[in-house]
């Protein structure tokens, strides 16, 4: 069986490769993609694989975009952190899906589903990604105007506009205003990002960081971006070569 895994965070194909082999227990053959433009030029010049596992939103685009340019007439199971809107909309188009962060039984349901997805395929339905990636290129981004936080024993709102950043630190996410206080939000890095649309990006694991907050930005080893911050922050904030393009196109927008 020959698997491709298409996801820009290493640590994560690498956990995705693990626990498929644990599962499958017989000789699988997988191949790791990290960008948009590297699946393409894979699967343009390599026979296609039995099943593909991909993030939605890679350093250099939506995966969609990999599909669009390449037919592919197999299988494609996404992880992904994204909304009901639209899940609900790949599962109309013969797609299914884990979310993020993944378990061995979400995975291991996800592989149970494998013939069926197969069978869709086989049938010539092959989804129309095109129409998926207009849909979610034109879906509403329009950020919430503020999120609830958690300060003595009370609950209260902060303004969109007063939060510099958002970052995890011990486990727990952290809200750092412009005013240099900060709070503990009543949601996870990831609930954030989604619910901050495009106004905050995700510079890493650790930090979303928020248009305003940054003066300007320098290349940093190897290809990385460093961000030079207007508020005080203990850690060097910095973008991966492989979300450099990504950030630097969100900068200009």
């Amino acid at each position: 069986m020959k698997i491709v895994i298409i996801e820009d965070e290493g640590l994560v194909a690498q956990e995705l490769e693990l626990n498929i082999r644990r599962l499958l227990q017989k000789p699988v053959d997988v191949m790791q993609l990290r960008s948009v433009k590297e699946a393409v030029a894979y699967l343009k010049k390599t026979e296609l694989p039995d099943l593909i596992f991909s993030d939605i939103q890679l350093g250099d685009g939506l995966s969609f975009e990999i599909f669009v340019e390449v037919p592919v007439a197999v299988p494609v199971i996404f992880c992904t952190a994204y909304d009901e809107y639209a899940l609900d909309a790949f599962k109309a188009n013969g797609i299914d899906y884990i979310l993020k962060p993944f378990t061995q039984q979400t995975l291991d349901a996800a592989l149970q589903k494998y013939q069926q997805l197969k069978q869709i395929f086989s049938a010539d339905q092959t989804p129309q990604y095109a129409a998926l990636l207009q849909m979610l290129n034109a879906k509403d981004t329009q950020p919430a105007a503020s999120v609830l936080v958690y300060h003595q024993d009370k609950i209260i709102p902060i303004k969109m506009e007063d939060i510099a950043l958002f970052y995890l630190e011990n486990e727990i996410t952290h809200l750092l205003t412009f005013a240099g206080a900060c709070y503990y939000p009543n949601k996870n890095l990831d609930e954030l990002e989604r619910t901050f649309g495009t106004y905050f990006f995700r510079a890493n694991r650790q930090v979303l960081i928020c248009r305003k907050a940054i003066i300007d930005v320098s290349s940093f080893f190897s290809r990385k971006l460093s961000l030079n911050l207007k508020v005080p922050f203990s850690e060097k904030v910095v973008v991966s070569k492989a979300k450099a393009s990504q950030f630097l196109n969100w900068l200009t927008r």
